[in-house]
């Protein structure tokens, strides 16, 4: 009677408390942050609706990864079918926000189902390419199912039209196929097929997504316009020197300067306010995440576990290289938020999920 509670409790005591601490510094930069950035429009609640989706993020944390991911990936076909309805839905009946049909409303809460799902598919990609018969390469066939899991959803969203979010459905299919095994004869037609379609690619795009592009290519074309944004993040980080400003000090933020610098350009008003020292904190923490992560893919007990990790991971990865390349002046501006650290319900919420995803898998590593 005694042997199931001691193994639960065993479990529990493995229990990765540090991977969860660094999420949660995050949040709490993040918070002074945005209250910090939005001081300004208090009628907003801004951090106090932050605040809110952090509790309730950690709180799904600790319900995901109470639950063996197996009995998540039991159930994962009905869940994906659910997220594909979900967003139908939302291209057909969502709130336009900023030209893109991508929130839904249910009573007094307003989320974005885009981002929420991007698990929905880390899991589903874990479940179809762990259960693959054992060989050292995927066939074409599979390749093309595996791709599809992605691409459906990716599709979708992308007709919104979110092409930002449609692209971090990409990192889960291409981290899964490099650890599955793709013939480099295969991997060389897709890196192809991946440039001769970026011609007809241009042809689909909006005009505002041109102009990003454009913008990211040459700044000085619109720098009262479409550039705006970027001179103004690049001149906040570079303002910031060693040790920063100060919290609450930031003239380019509280001056109003930074666009939009409580979500995309979150990273600029850290970069002001803490300085040097404080952008290093946040990206040692978000590294810290990523590898710990790593880690527990190469201890997790099956291939199932080390897909849903690698996934996740490559999702937080795409997340931060965008984000912080777009803050600086890498990276076209795409709206792609800093995992645990940018404004937003959804983005908050998928980011403790994928977190508890992992824990799941860590906390699951014996079987006996």
């Amino acid at each position: 009677m005694m042997i199931q509670p001691l193994r639960s409790k065993r479990r529990w005591k493995d229990f990765d408390w540090l991977l969860l601490a660094a999420a949660a510094c995050l949040s709490i930069v993040s918070l002074v942050e945005i209250y910090s950035s939005t001081m300004a429009q208090p009628m907003e609640k801004f951090f106090m609706r932050q605040l809110a989706w952090v509790c309730v993020g950690i709180v799904l944390l600790f319900i995901v990864a109470a639950i063996d991911y197996h009995l998540i990936t039991d159930h994962i076909p009905w869940v994906y079918i659910l997220a594909i309805a979900a967003l139908i839905y939302t291209l057909v009946l969502g709130h336009r926000v900023s030209g893109s049909k991508s929130w839904v409303t249910l009573g007094p809460v307003t989320f974005q189902p885009s981002e929420l799902i991007k698990m929905v598919v880390v899991v589903a990609l874990a479940r179809y390419l762990s259960e693959l018969r054992s060989s050292r390469y995927m066939t074409f066939m599979q390749i093309a199912k595996a791709c599809m899991i992605s691409l459906v959803p990716m599709g979708l969203v992308a007709l919104q039209p979110d092409l930002g979010t449609a692209l971090t459905y990409l990192p889960p299919i291409a981290v899964g196929l490099f650890i599955r095994g793709v013939r480099p004869g295969v991997l060389f037609s897709l890196a192809l097929g991946f440039v001769l379609i970026l011609p007809v690619s241009w042809l689909v795009l909006k005009p505002y997504q041109k102009e990003r592009i454009l913008t990211f290519l040459d700044p000085e074309r619109d720098p009262l316009g479409k550039g705006y944004q970027v001179t103004q993040s690049k001149i906040a980080i570079g303002s910031g020197g060693l040790l920063g400003k100060g919290v609450f000090r930031g003239s380019q933020n509280r001056l109003g300067f930074l666009p939009t610098r409580h979500t995309d350009f979150i990273f600029s008003v850290v970069g002001e306010e803490l300085g040097f020292a404080g952008v290093m904190l946040t990206l040692g923490l978000l590294a810290f995440i990523i590898f710990r992560s790593v880690h527990n893919a190469q201890t997790a007990r099956d291939n199932l576990g080390l897909f849903i990790v690698m996934g996740t991971v490559g999702t937080y990865f795409f997340h931060l290289i965008i984000n912080v390349g777009m803050v600086i002046g890498f990276m076209p501006t795409t709206g792609i938020p800093l995992p645990f650290l940018s404004y937003g319900g959804s983005s908050v919420l998928t980011a403790f999920i994928g977190l508890g995803l992992v824990l799941s898998v860590r906390r699951c590593r014996y079987v006996n």
